[in-house]
């Protein structure tokens, strides 16, 4: 056991000890072994020589001082060949560190809180995954709520009412006008969500979208051996599935019968407590997973109304263009290593996907800023779908806040700026004067804050108007890989910049 695993064994011998008076000299127990120098804590050492310490008996003679030099001595050489322990990540030792009171009784709260914070500090360590992102081991993924009953006020928009027969879909699977109503199971106690077996182009595929949710289910919520109902190659349920939905079957009836025991089963397993458990074991969620739930909220909100957003004036700081997740997920999880106890902020949020994503992905506390009326309004309508959908799948998120226009202007804005951890800004199409007013936003930025800018704030002519920029940021350049941002699918250039 290493020297940072227990109580230091010296600390029950840190008070003062009394000696009993006896006719035969008694030598004091050795005192404990100190670091060299303690400046700051030499006046409180109580075991450090004193005239009030030998006023105490009238034991100590000559010879008894001169027997502890030489166990002193003696103790000091047996230190020196004794080579000490590496030290772990720059902790210091409890011998030399001048934050423990040797004045104080044995095992004092002083005492506690030291050792406290290198144990809080083991159980902070996070792990790599194979796909390059970093875990965050305080993340809580269990719903606080929703695996042990029905919340209420969820308004949910229901697949059925994006993509129907009454919107001009057609029936799959062989299925009559009167055959395509199915509902599906969530890993919840929350209703189940309501389909219809349709399709059309540019709306939601109810078959496919029905077996992504089973895979999703048994990928996520389930351990290996659980899945094996869900998963198996040749007799699971996500392979009748999709054996029933082939085209050169179509088999309705053993569609359906698949489904109704695929809802059966997840409902017997969330009332049994077998997925509340699973996720009070898990401290991340599968990327794909993520990007799955965020597209099933923006296809039942954004996507039916999307012309909305092509009304922008160009040339002016009203243009829309969306970061998609894989890009957020390398910037904010795997460059950033962002976790649950930090603050996120997107000024200019859009329709609000980066700001739902780092809710989702990391669990952090999430803020958005948009002007544009159409862009805010769809937003707003995310958020609610998101709140309601996160509850159906049974998950806990950070806690999430939009706010409407100038970011310049918007009081709430301006004070979470200086809790920020990492700001956002896709300032591809903004104005230079805009560019500017953020660079004297950013002297509010905690020192370390980090900002995310698809054009850097610092530049390289450096005129009065931005030579702030130069004075307060550090500036990392980076490359993104093709199809990373909704308006081209080429690569591009974007920055990391922090606060000095």
């Amino acid at each position: 056991m290493g020297l940072f695993d227990k109580k230091p064994k010296f600390l029950k011998d840190i008070a003062p000890h009394k000696i009993r008076v006896e006719k035969v000299a008694v030598a004091p127990k050795p005192r404990p072994k100190l670091a060299p120098k303690a400046p700051s804590r030499a006046s409180s050492y109580s075991s450090s020589p004193q005239p009030t310490s030998s006023s105490r008996t009238s034991a100590s003679t000559p010879a008894t001082a001169a027997d502890d030099r030489r166990r002193s001595a003696a103790a000091s050489a047996e230190r020196k060949r004794k080579p000490a322990p590496p030290p772990k990540r720059s902790r210091v030792s409890p011998v030399a560190s001048s934050r423990v009171d040797f004045g104080s009784d044995s095992g004092s709260e002083d005492d506690e809180d030291w050792i406290g914070a290198l144990d809080s500090r083991k159980r902070q360590k996070r792990g790599k995954l194979e796909d390059g992102r970093y875990v965050d081991p305080n993340r809580r993924l269990k719903h606080p709520r929703a695996l042990e009953g029905a919340v209420r006020g969820l308004d949910l928009i229901h697949a059925a009412q994006v993509a129907s027969l009454e919107l001009k879909c057609e029936p799959v699977l062989g299925a009559r006008r009167d055959e395509v109503a199915v509902e599906l199971q969530y890993p919840s106690l929350q209703k189940p969500e309501r389909y219809e077996l349709v399709w059309s182009k540019d709306k939601i595929d109810a078959v496919s979208s029905i077996i992504s949710v089973v895979r999703h289910v048994a990928d996520t919520y389930l351990t290996e051996e659980q899945a094996v109902p869900f998963t198996h190659h040749m007799t699971g349920l996500v392979r009748r599935l999709e054996k029933a939905s082939n085209r050169n079957i179509e088999d309705l009836a053993g569609f359906k019968a698949a489904l109704a025991e695929y809802n059966d089963k997840i409902l017997e397993l969330v009332k049994d407590d077998v997925v509340g458990k699973n996720l009070e074991k898990r401290t991340e969620l599968p990327r794909s997973f993520v990007a799955f739930i965020l597209e099933q909220v923006y296809d039942r909100t954004v996507a039916p109304k999307v012309g909305l957003l092509a009304k922008y004036e160009n040339g002016t700081d009203n243009v829309y263009g969306e970061l998609l997740h894989p890009f957020i997920s390398s910037m904010l999880v795997e460059k950033l290593q962002m976790t649950s106890d930090q603050v996120f902020v997107d000024l200019g949020s859009g329709v609000g996907n980066v700001v739902l994503q780092a809710a989702l992905e990391i669990g952090c506390e999430s803020w958005g800023c948009e002007m544009m009326e159409n862009a805010c309004n769809l937003a707003d309508a995310q958020l609610k779908e998101f709140t309601a959908r996160t509850s159906m799948w049974g998950l806990a998120t950070g806690k999430v806040r939009l706010e409407r226009g100038d970011f310049r202007a918007n009081a709430d804005i301006q004070e979470v700026l200086k809790r920020a951890d990492v700001v956002l800004v896709n300032n591809q199409a903004f104005t230079s004067q805009l560019n500017d007013d953020l660079v004297r936003m950013f002297l509010d930025l905690k020192s370390g804050c980090k900002i995310i800018s698809l054009k850097s704030f610092v530049h390289d002519h450096k005129s009065a108007s931005n030579d702030v920029g130069s004075t307060i940021l550090t500036v990392e350049n980076f490359t993104y890989p093709e199809d990373y941002v909704s308006w081209t699918s080429a690569s591009g250039t974007y920055c990391i910049s922090t606060r000095k």
